[in-house]
């Protein structure tokens, strides 16, 4: 179950990796413009971020959401394929768009699956979580060098990717996770089981999603987790620019800085597995962030392209266990009801856009190192919650 679980979200992460790998190949291949490319990269994170927004409430529990990550997977390989054969701008676009909503029925339902089939052990469960789709980010771009190496091309690896979600999909569905049908309780003050029947409604999903948020810390964790993310995929996304118009860096170097930024963290996430056995997630959240309120301002301020990196690999394993303890801590916050915790998630995500969107901003008006200096502020947040308003286990 585990395993089938894990392979989803290595797959997920496989595709991503790859096509950021790609992209100058698909590029060339379909002689795109920049907007063209920009477009490629927003739109699809926008549409179909709205479009996954209802998919986790809606699902619902036991053989309900066990059939829409079954069809998820479905339409997920399917615009794999679709990307592989699309000779066009709009196709293409189309196939990146179907992909999010996809991805969030087959991966993120897979997930909270996970989260309800064993709920005394989610943060160890996230921590492989996290590991395995760190191992997909890695591997993404190898995937990608051997295709080409074999003579393929981008689209040969797109159809790779489709036969991977494929063998996810398969053991999935003879191995996934499944829910029970209902819980003890849902966090609602309601025994499961029992609620009113407009609760099988999109009116009572609204219902069941202003309940969570009235929870005690649930508003407090999509926060958290939206901040943490400035530097996870945020500083990652902004790390080659830095390192060139920064630090000086060439292309190549900037590159090797990239790499050693994955790889560390996938040895973070590696280590988080074990070290999550013998302590707490809410002791090793608060020590990482301590560690990165030190390493992050030393990352900047240090000179040298080779030290920079050092201090990189520090930070990247420091902050590790940010995402897969904040979100099991959301999945525990909300008993019974990891569908609506899904949707939260994807609706916090939207807002979290505007970080990127901010960074840029401020790097345009005021320089990108200056931008990247008001990143230092994730870690202060994390401690000062965790300080003066801790998340109950």
């Amino acid at each position: 179950m585990l395993a089938a679980a894990l392979a989803v979200e290595l797959v997920d992460e496989l595709v991503d990796g790859t096509k950021g790998a790609a992209f100058p190949l698909i590029r060339h291949d379909l002689a795109l413009s920049y907007p063209q490319i920009g477009l490629l990269a927003s739109v699809p994170l926008l549409l179909g971020s709205l479009l996954e927004l209802p998919v986790g409430v809606l699902a619902g529990h036991g053989r309900r959401q066990r059939i829409a990550v079954l069809a998820g997977g479905v339409v997920f390989i399917a615009s794999l394929v679709a990307a592989a054969t699309a000779h066009s701008f709009a196709a293409l676009l189309i196939a990146f768009v179907t992909f999010f909503p996809a991805s969030g029925a087959f991966v993120s339902l897979t997930q909270s699956g996970l989260m309800d089939a064993d709920p005394a052990r989610q943060e160890q469960h996230m921590a492989r979580w996290n590991l395995a789709g760190s191992a997909g980010a890695v591997a993404g771009p190898v995937l990608l060098i051997t295709v080409l190496a074999s003579g393929g091309g981008w689209r040969v690896a797109y159809l790779v990717l489709a036969g991977c979600a494929a063998a996810a999909w398969l053991g999935v569905a003879r191995r996934g996770p499944c829910p029970l049908a209902a819980t003890a309780g849902d966090g609602t003050g309601e025994p499961a089981g029992t609620a009113a029947p407009g609760d099988r409604d999109r009116a009572g999903a609204v219902r069941r999603v202003r309940r969570a948020l009235r929870r005690d810390g649930v508003a407090r964790l999509l926060v958290l987790l939206q901040v943490s993310d400035l530097l996870l995929d945020v500083l990652t996304g902004f790390l080659a620019v830095y390192l060139v118009d920064v630090v000086h860096a060439t292309p190549a170097e900037a590159a090797l800085g990239v790499a050693v930024r994955l790889t560390a963290g996938l040895a973070g996430d590696a280590a988080l597995v074990r070290v999550l056995e013998r302590m707490t997630g809410l002791r090793v959240l608060a020590a990482s962030a301590a560690a990165a309120a030190v390493l992050y301002p030393g990352f900047l301020l240090v000179p040298g392209f080779w030290p920079k990196l050092v201090v990189l690999a520090g930070l990247s394993i420091a902050t590790a266990p940010w995402y897969p303890v904040l979100q099991a801590s959301l999945y525990r916050s909300l008993p019974g009801q990891s569908g609506v915790a899904v949707t939260l998630t994807s609706a916090a995500g939207l807002a979290g856009g505007i970080g990127p969107v901010a960074a840029g901003f401020l790097a345009e008006r005021f320089g990108l190192a200056w931008a990247l200096a008001a990143l230092a502020l994730a870690p202060v947040c994390l401690l000062a919650v965790l300080r003066w308003r801790p998340v109950r286990r």
